[in-house]
């Protein structure tokens, strides 16, 4: 993964996730700098993430080395959405473009779009050049003036990277020490007390106060910026698109299908259902997903969710508002819910086969927010489980394959009949082809995809289609 994937999944982030990047790309910056090389090609695309969703710095293929102090580089070079003005004066460049797209950088990320980006190449070089770019009111002053340095015309006023950790952004901000994985598909969650005590607090005497959180018997929870919240349509309508040019195309009638050409284990699912019971004649519809957290969607339309650290537990009520709790601590209302809830739990664990690998809980998953089960139902064929992240996954009964479908990613990944994982960008599909089981499958999900489009509903269960 690399925060390109984040950037197609999320849009904008929280603060504190954006000073969580930030932090460690500067420090990876500081390095390069004291070594006297200038990386030139700082993007989203170049910031890879491992599985403990830490920042490494990559592609140097454009980076050079300072010979002498003072000396000024050349080469006009770099990503036209991070590009400095200097380099596209020609006027000389030096470690001052780093910090350019640092500011690029942190604004994509707050923002969920580049300080400069438009259609046309030309108009994003002269908005660049001039300077030409605009932060909502919704960021914070302290975010909105650290952009606002890095992203000075001149290049000797804007701050060195080893005086960016120094700014009130970092220094009067929550810095989170962990972030979950979740973070790649969605809003982590911040207790307001926690955010607000990093006004108060030195940042090392806070790094470490989420993990006392949970203990709470109720938490509320800061809510997800606008760009967090899901789409009214919960993204059926782009997936419906993407399918049908997809399907147009008769990807599966190509004389040379390169499915491999295809592949993209970047554009992976997050999180997918890999068990599930129905009991919806007495209560509703039980379902575990891969990272080992459980759910359940009640036949009233609330939704109760464990985590896989088997302590936390969401509440979501009819309104959709969210309270958390822990199974040790919780309202006298819920007890008939967390009982079953921890039914569901044990009958999965004890009696059924997982699909997926296994995912331990890891330092940091005390912020994590799972995306829940927004609606299903089931054919003669197949069990459709639509996730309130868009992710829209179709187990088939008879051969055991699944299908889990990404709009945000543009991506589809096939469980075949041997169990194998393959993930594939449906443009891609489009480009190279797919081989005929896939391309049914994938009509097969736009069928589904109308009938759940055509009921534009967040009930429960749609009834039984034949």
């Amino acid at each position: 993964q690399s925060l390109m994937e984040l950037h197609k999944r999320r849009k904008a982030v929280t603060e504190p996730e954006a000073r969580y990047y930030m932090r460690q790309i500067i420090l990876g910056m500081q390095y390069l700098h004291s070594k006297k090389i200038i990386h030139r090609d700082l993007k989203l695309g170049n910031l890879f993430l491992t599985d403990d969703m830490e920042i490494k710095i990559g592609d140097l293929g454009l980076a050079t080395q300072v010979d002498f102090d003072g000396e000024r580089k050349k080469t006009l070079c770099g990503t036209p959405n991070y590009i400095a003005p200097e380099v596209l004066g020609k006027k000389g460049h030096s470690y001052e473009v780093d910090i350019w797209s640092l500011g690029c950088i942190m604004y994509t990320l707050l923002i969920g779009k580049p300080p400069f980006e438009t259609t046309s190449l030309k108009e994003t070089y002269s908005r660049i050049k001039k300077n030409e770019y605009r932060i909502p009111p919704s960021i914070s002053p302290i975010a909105r003036n650290l952009i606002t340095k890095m992203l000075r015309n001149d290049p000797p006023s804007r701050p060195s990277v080893h005086n960016l950790l120094q700014d009130d952004f970092f220094t009067c901000g929550y810095l989170p020490p962990r972030l979950p994985t979740t973070c790649l598909s969605i809003a982590p969650r911040f207790t307001p007390a926690l955010l607000n005590s990093a006004q108060r607090k030195p940042l090392h005497d806070i790094n470490n106060a989420g993990s006392t959180n949970s203990a709470a018997a109720t938490l509320k929870c800061e809510p997800a910026s606008q760009n967090d919240v899901e789409s009214p349509d919960f993204h059926m309508d782009d997936l419906m698109k993407q399918l049908i040019t997809l399907i147009d195309s008769n990807p599966s009638q190509r004389r040379l299908i390169e499915m491999d050409e295809a592949e993209d284990p970047a554009a992976n699912p997050v999180l997918w259902i890999s068990k599930w019971v129905d009991y919806t004649d007495k209560y509703g519809l039980g379902y575990q997903l891969c990272d080992n957290s459980n759910g359940v969607l009640f036949n009233d339309c609330t939704r109760l969710l464990l985590y896989n650290n088997d302590e936390q537990i969401e509440y979501i009520d009819k309104e959709m508002s969210e309270s958390y709790h822990t199974l040790k601590s919780y309202p006298d209302t819920l007890t008939k819910k967390v009982t079953l809830l921890k039914y569901f739990r044990n009958y999965m664990s004890e009696h059924l086969l997982k699909a997926g690998a296994n995912m331990a809980p890891k330092e940091g998953d005390q912020f994590s927010r799972l995306p829940f089960l927004r609606t299903w139902f089931r054919t003669r064929s197949a069990i459709i489980l639509h996730l309130s992240n868009g992710t829209l996954q179709i187990n088939f009964f008879n051969d055991h394959t699944k299908i889990i479908l990404c709009p945000l990613m543009g991506a589809v990944t096939y469980i075949d009949v041997t169990k194998k994982f393959c993930t594939y960008r449906l443009t891609q599909l489009q480009k190279h082809g797919c081989c005929r089981e896939l391309a049914h499958r994938l009509r097969y999900a736009r069928t589904m995809l109308e009938k759940l489009i055509s009921s534009r509903s967040t009930t429960v269960r749609q009834k039984d289609i034949a």
